[in-house]
């Protein structure tokens, strides 16, 4: 499978990215997000662990793809 390194700081970003508004999810009610980050609700004091969970899972998923995208390369046996 061929590598494609030109995604990997991409992906690398994102990882940062997800797993920061995982803890942001986790940490804030829903009226002290962002007006941009989906969840969002205005005098809600409701905290949306789901997406907190799922934010955290795409952002390590994010993670391992950098981990074995920029592994050592193996050369077939002969």
């Amino acid at each position: 499978m061929p590598k494609n390194r030109a995604l990997v700081p991409l992906a690398l970003v994102a990882a940062i990215i997800l797993i920061i508004l995982a803890a942001l999810y986790f940490v804030e009610p829903a009226k002290a997000l962002p007006g941009i980050v989906p969840g969002h609700q205005a005098g809600s004091t409701h905290h949306h662990i789901k997406h907190g969970i799922a934010a955290l899972f795409v952002g390590l998923a994010c993670l391992v793809y950098v981990w074995f995208a920029t592994g050592k390369k193996q050369h077939p046996a002969a």
